[in-house]
């Protein structure tokens, strides 16, 4: 049974600096497959076409709404012949999207026309659609009335269909208390309720804010090993930061809780940095701007490689290795 967390605290956060997730971003066993499943099935778009600048062996490819807006993005290192990941405590389990009200049972029909097993979850506070994407990601579809915050993607689908970005994130954890200290006192999130069973604990934490991606669940299971990372795992979970002031002070709550941080890093598309919770998930904190379209217009988006300056002199090589699309 859920616990409802006290409102008031609601009142009595500091103002929020973080309003939801940025992206999330997982690894892909095939990405060919992966660019199928996320643009044809769930109909998102291929925002950017890039590499993992931190291995340019690597594909990175951004799928969100029309123009790549904070909040609605999933994205995916290509880890072609990598063994499947282990799911376990310190990681990211589950991803949820947002879609219209009144939009699963359509979704239920598609996805099992294509072939893919779901489940519709018709007693939950809203529908949900559980599912799993080519390489095991756990997945949901949840309806949840927001929108006019991004542009949902409309190449196949109806307006009254498509997804409209990031819904939640659901983290596997081995200390429930430590990682939502964390998303309050960095983040300025909120407990919004809770869960518990013998040896099972579920928090839910909310930022507060009309947003795409303003929702995680804590759950910690007793017996759950460490997670190994491999394909179908999420690499990291990203939040958002207005502008680099609101991502300087939450760099600097970071540090006082005793956490240590990367160097803010250029991402092109944004400004990153990156630290470890207390349970071990990666944590990405990025910038809204400057976006995707500052080397690409929004009718041409993900249509041609893009790679960062310091790579562009080994194009060819890079792109040699990469595997195809």
């Amino acid at each position: 049974m859920w616990l409802t967390g006290c409102e008031s605290h609601a009142m009595s956060c500091p103002m929020t600096q973080c309003i939801g997730l940025h992206h999330v971003t997982a690894l892909s066993g095939n990405i060919r497959r992966t660019h199928d499943f996320y643009t044809r099935v769930l109909g998102l778009r291929l925002v950017k076409k890039t590499v993992n600048f931190d291995d340019a062996a690597s594909w990175h490819l951004y799928f969100g709404d029309t123009t790549g807006t904070p909040g609605t993005l999933i994205t995916f290192f290509s880890w072609e012949d990598t063994r499947a990941g282990q799911p376990g405590f310190g990681e990211t389990v589950a991803v949820s999207f947002s879609i219209p009200p009144g939009s699963a049972p359509f979704w239920a029909e598609r996805l099992s026309d294509e072939g893919i097993a779901c489940a519709l979850d018709h007693d939950a506070k809203a529908p949900v659609i559980a599912l799993h994407d080519p390489d095991g990601l756990a997945l949901e579809l949840v309806e949840h009335d927001i929108t006019g915050l991004t542009h949902p993607h409309l190449d196949e689908l109806s307006p009254d269909h498509a997804i409209t970005g990031l819904h939640a994130a659901t983290l596997l954890v081995s200390d429930v208390e430590a990682t939502a200290r964390v998303l309050m006192d960095v983040f300025g999130w909120y407990e919004t309720g809770r869960s518990e069973l013998p040896g099972f604990e579920r928090m839910r934490l909310q930022s507060g804010a009309k947003a795409q991606g303003a929702q995680i669940d804590l759950l910690r299971a007793a017996n759950a090993p460490q997670a190994k990372r491999g394909t179908g795992s999420v690499h990291h979970l990203a939040f958002r930061a207005a502008d680099e002031a609101a991502q300087s002070a939450m760099v600097a709550e970071i540090r006082r809780a005793g956490l240590e941080t990367t160097p803010v890093l250029d991402r092109t598309y944004f400004k990153s940095i990156y630290f470890r919770e207390p349970s071990g998930v990666l944590f990405e904190i990025a910038t809204d701007a400057p976006g995707f379209t500052v080397d690409e217009n929004v009718e041409r988006l993900g249509e041609s490689v893009k790679l960062p300056a310091n790579l562009q002199d080994k194009r060819e090589v890079i792109l040699a290795k990469l595997p195809e699309i």
